[in-house]
């Protein structure tokens, strides 16, 4: 089947491990070129690109929220959320940007703090901070809340749909979490790499 989003559109994506599910977001995030069909985001084929026009493509404009954080543990809070502006040759006061974000996230106060003197649930709010600093079209999920617990996991998810919502993004969330999956007014299921609009 064909899946067009819209910015400002959200979906979760549901499905047994092994299913394909990492694999489809690794595609729509231009990390793996898809075995048939197109991926086009903004107008773009980014498996068209040559390998450094695609690494900035992707730094641009996919921004990544995975289940296990994956922050710098030599970084700092604002540090992590900074690192993919590293590289961006747009003007833009990106420290102001960061620090507005770790305020959205509840954050303000732990800027200095190393990811090892975070709970779980404040290293996935940094995850979502570094996801959006750049302002991308495209927020791929991959298990958001699947090592919190479940209030946490609740209070995780709403922020990520209202940073969506004031962000305009398209977000995609993969997850086995039925509660999460039911936040989002459009649900599909993968299942032998097929997906589909979920039953129910």
């Amino acid at each position: 089947m064909n899946l067009e989003l819209k910015r400002g559109e959200a979906v979760s994506i549901m499905g047994p491990s092994g299913s394909g599910k990492s694999t489809l977001l690794y595609v729509l995030g231009a990390l793996d070129p898809p075995t048939s069909g197109t991926v086009t985001l903004e107008g773009k084929n980014p498996f068209e690109l040559g390998e450094r026009q695609l690494a900035a493509f992707r730094n641009r404009q996919v921004g990544f929220i995975f289940q296990d954080h994956c922050l710098m543990p030599q970084c700092s809070v604002l540090e992590n959320v900074l690192i993919p502006t590293v590289v961006a040759e747009e003007k833009e006061d990106y420290p102001a940007r960061a620090r507005e974000l770790l305020a959205k996230v509840g954050l303000s106060e732990r800027l200095d703090h190393l990811p090892s003197e975070l709970s779980g649930g404040e290293k996935q709010r940094v995850a979502i901070a570094r996801a959006l600093i750049r302002r991308p079209v495209l927020l791929l999920c991959d298990e958001p809340t699947g090592s919190l617990d479940r209030k946490t996991a609740e209070s995780v998810s709403t922020l990520l749909l209202d940073l969506h919502r004031e962000q305009n993004t398209i977000l995609i969330v993969v997850t086995h979490n039925n509660e999460l999956a039911a936040r989002f007014a459009t649900r599909y299921e993968l299942e032998d790499q097929r997906l589909a609009p979920a039953r129910g």
